[in-house]
C-alpha cells in the first residue's frame, strides 16, 4: 500500500506539472464519442497482418476482479490470442471490485517486471492513472480495456457503453408501447461504463413520454446489493413493468427479487455483459435479456491491439468491439463460441 500511495502522489504531481506527453497532446478520453476510432473487424483491412512478436514478448493484464465471470472470460480471450501469437501473458486482478489500491499495486508490480505491453481494466476512471503515467514514461504501450476509462489513455478497446442502455430502452419502446414505470440498478458510482449505460437507457426511454424512470440507484456491481435495491423499488412501485441492471450479476439478483415479490409475469429484467448464467436464465424464462459485449472476443481483440502497438503500428485511439441484445428470440444465434461466433459477429459488423 505504501508503494501505491507514493505512486498516487507522484502521479498527481506529474499531472499538475504537465510533464507527461499524453497530458500535453491528448484530450481526456471519452471512448463512446472519440472520433479517432476503428471497428475491430476492420483492423486487418486497414493495417494488414499483426506484426510477428519479438522473442520474449510478455504482456501483462490487470483486471477488476476474477469473481465476475465477465473478467474471467476477458482473460480467456487474452490467453487464447497470446497462445496463437506465441507470447506470454500474465493476468492478475484485485481481490474485489472495490480494491482500488490493490489493483494499482498489481499494475505497478507488472510495470517493474518489464512487460512489453499492458492491458488495463481499471476499477474506476482514475485509480490506474498513476500506473498509466509510469508505463508511458518507460515507453510501455498501454491499452485500456473496458469498462472504466482512464482519461489519459492513448488506446482503448471495448464496446460503446451508452449503446448497452440504448438497446434495452429500444426493446421497451418496441415491446411495451403502452409505456409504464421502469427502474435502473446502476453500477459503481463514478465509473464511465455505469454512467453511460444508465444515461443511454434513461434518455432513450424518455423520448416518447410514455415511460417514467421511477428509481435509478447504485448496485455497485453486487448481486446482493441489487437484490435489496430491487426489493425496495418493487415495494414502493408494485405497478413497475421493468428493470435494467448495468451488469448481469446485478440483473440476476433483480430476477430473484422480482420472483420473491410474485411479479415474475409482470416485471421484465435486463442485464449487461452476456455471462453464461445470464444466457441460462434467459433460456429458463427468468431473465428477459442481456446486452452481450462478448468478453472473450474483446480479450482477443485487445491482445491483438497490444501486439500491433508492440510492432509499432499507429492505431486509432479507440478500437470498438461488438455488442448485441440477447433475448429468447435470438439466443441460439449467439450461443456459439470461437470461430463460429466470430463469423456471426463479422456478419453483424458488415450489416
Amino acid at each position: 500500500m505504501t508503494i501505491s500511495l507514493k505512486a498516487l502522489v507522484a502521479g498527481c504531481a506529474l499531472s499538475l506539472l504537465g510533464t507527461t506527453a499524453f497530458a500535453q497532446t491528448l484530450a481526456p478520453l471519452n471512448s463512446d464519442t472519440e472520433t479517432n476510432r476503428i471497428e475491430w473487424s476492420q483492423l486487418d483491412a486497414k493495417f494488414g497482418a499483426v506484426p510477428a512478436a519479438p522473442s520474449g514478448t510478455r504482456v501483462g493484464g490487470v483486471s477488476k476482479t476474477l469473481t465476475n465471470e465477465y473478467w474471467r472470460s476477458l482473460g480467456e480471450g487474452y490467453q487464447d490470442y497470446a497462445k496463437k501469437a506465441g507470447v506470454e501473458v500474465v493476468y492478475q486482478a484485485a481481490q474485489s471490485e472495490g480494491d482500488q489500491l490493490g489493483q494499482l499495486s498489481i499494475a505497478e508490480n507488472l510495470i517493474s517486471q518489464g512487460f512489453s505491453a499492458l492491458l488495463l481494466s481499471p476499477q474506476t476512471d482514475n485509480n490506474l492513472q498513476p500506473a498509466l503515467e509510469s508505463a508511458e514514461a518507460q515507453n510501455i504501450p498501454v491499452v485500456n480495456v473496458n469498462d472504466a476509462v482512464i482519461p489519459g489513455a492513448r488506446h482503448y478497446v471495448g464496446n460503446v457503453q451508452r449503446d448497452n442502455g440504448v438497446r434495452v430502452a429500444q426493446w421497451f419502446l418496441k415491446n411495451r408501447p403502452q409505456g409504464g414505470k421502469v427502474a435502473v440498478i446502476e453500477g459503481q458510482a463514478g465509473v464511465f461504463a455505469a454512467g453511460q449505460r444508465t444515461k443511454g437507457f434513461s434518455e432513450t426511454i424518455a423520448k416518447d413520454g410514455k415511460f417514467t424512470v421511477v428509481a435509478s440507484v447504485p448496485g455497485n456491481w453486487d448481486r446482493q446489493v441489487a437484490y435489496d435495491a430491487a426489493s425496495t423499488i418493487l415495494q414502493q412501485n408494485p405497478d413497475l413493468i421493468g428493470i435494467y441492471a448495468n451488469n448481469d450479476g446485478m440483473a440476476l439478483g433483480v430476477v430473484e427479487a422480482v420472483k420473491a415479490a410474485g411479479l415474475k409475469d409482470k416485471v421484465v429484467v435486463f442485464g449487461t455483459d452476456g455471462i453464461s448464467d445470464a444466457y441460462a436464465s434467459i433460456k429458463a424464462g427468468d431473465l428477459t435479456g442481456t446486452v452481450d459485449s462478448f468478453p472473450v472476443l474483446t480479450g482477443e481483440v485487445a491482445m491483438e491491439v497490444a501486439l500491433r502497438l508492440v510492432g509499432k503500428q499507429d492505431l486509432p485511439r479507440v478500437v470498438s468491439t461488438p455488442q448485441a441484445l440477447i433475448t429468447k428470440d435470438n439466443i441460439d444465434t449467439f450461443a456459439v463460441k470461437g470461430d463460429a461466433l466470430r463469423a456471426v459477429l463479422m456478419k453483424q459488423s458488415a450489416n
